[in-house]
């Protein structure tokens, strides 16, 4: 039987910037993934945003990593020729009554080490944003968009160079104790059965990361929330410069119906938040155009409905339920040599670099 070091199941931004950051030529790592590539699932299902980490608790995983991440990330895109672009981001109170919750996620900021944000009042959002219509905003200048395509592709190069090996089309369907090791049974796309041993496993499946995790002794339940997007045509390029967000929901549970751009310049509104079966639906009801128009027109008053078309979903591995209070980030070796990482969703892609620094100094 075929015998490695570590396994890494899940080649999504997390599981292939983990591969990045502790691939050396002495070690033998599998990266496992069950599609037909690396980054198909929901790291390419996403806003692409690089977070400034204001929404999260202090003392968070997701508040410090999501900090830390913040800047790592610029610094590999930087270095490495990856498409990012810094914009910006105002977080908007359209109603008076909302200016407490800005004031409240400034300070959180604050707290979780950023100093760089600040209130702005309706004046100073006419003077940089003219088509944005608010009370105040908060503003954050270390927002930014990244092509996630580019970076996965960036680490899965960094971990091949270093001899890790990227085995696709690979479902794991059980996972044995031994003595000192796990034996992992993996389907290949015939079906067929592979098995192996590893000293290691890092558990960094996404959407099945519990069912993952259960299979070695674990006891989690992800619930699947989906986030449908909608697309933009008929406005002018440049109409808004910087990403436009909405004050969030009192539960956390998303940031609300929000305006990004991608590298191109095109305009995105979305994801809004909503509870789904287990299963990977990625349909988005042609109804939804008109949902979103009313709820972004009340801070974009330029937005027409003929403007706002259905697009695209992802679906975030939620720890926490329709009803739960805030759930971070698990990041933890549930077993000897057995690191799960579960519930890992926004700013899951921020963070990557972070995390993969945080998983690394638990095995070395």
């Amino acid at each position: 039987m075929e015998k490695v070091d570590i396994t890494i199941i899940g080649a999504g931004v997390i599981g292939l910037a983990i591969a990045a950051e502790i691939a050396r030529p002495d070690l033998s790592i599998f990266i496992l993934e069950k599609n037909p590539s690396h980054g198909e699932g929901i790291s390419s299902r996403n806003s692409e945003v690089i977070h400034g980490g204001m929404y999260y608790p202090e003392g968070s995983l997701k508040a410090s990593l999501c900090v830390n991440g913040n800047k790592m990330l610029y610094d590999i895109a930087a270095k490495n020729n990856i498409p990012h672009k810094i914009t910006g981001k105002l977080i908007v109170a359209v109603k008076p009554e909302e200016i407490e919750e800005l004031e409240r996620l400034h300070a959180n900021g604050r707290k979780n080490g950023l100093t760089s944000t600040s209130i702005i009042s309706k004046k100073q959002i006419a003077k940089i944003e003219p088509n944005v219509q608010a009370e105040a905003a908060l503003y954050s200048p270390d927002t930014g968009i990244i092509s996630v395509h580019d970076l996965m592709n960036y680490y899965l190069t960094k971990a091949l160079n270093s001899k890790a090996q990227i085995v696709c089309h690979t479902k794991v369907v059980r996972i044995e104790k031994e003595p000192g090791r796990y034996r992992i049974f993996t389907h290949n796309a015939k079906s067929e059965i592979f098995e192996f041993s590893s000293a290691i496993v890092i558990n960094a499946a996404g959407l099945e990361s519990d069912t993952i995790a259960n299979m070695a002794g674990g006891n989690y339940h992800l619930h699947y929330c989906k986030g449908d997007y909608c697309s933009l045509s008929g406005v002018k390029p440049g109409v808004v410069q910087r990403l436009i967000y909405p004050v969030p929901a009192k539960n956390r549970v998303g940031l609300g119906v929000h305006l990004t751009l991608d590298l191109n310049g095109r305009f995105k509104l979305g994801p809004d938040t909503t509870y789904i079966d287990r299963k990977e639906d990625y349909k988005v009801a042609p109804e939804k155009a008109s949902d979103f128009y009313h709820s972004a027109r009340k801070f974009l008053p330029f937005l027409k409905e003929e403007n706002v078309h259905s697009d695209m979903s992802g679906i975030r591995p939620k720890l926490q339920g329709p009803n739960d209070d805030f759930r971070d980030f698990v990041i933890k070796e549930d077993a000897p040599g057995f690191i799960n990482l579960v519930g890992i969703e926004s700013p899951g892609l921020t963070a990557s670099p972070a995390i993969a620094l945080y998983v690394k100094a638990m095995l070395f």
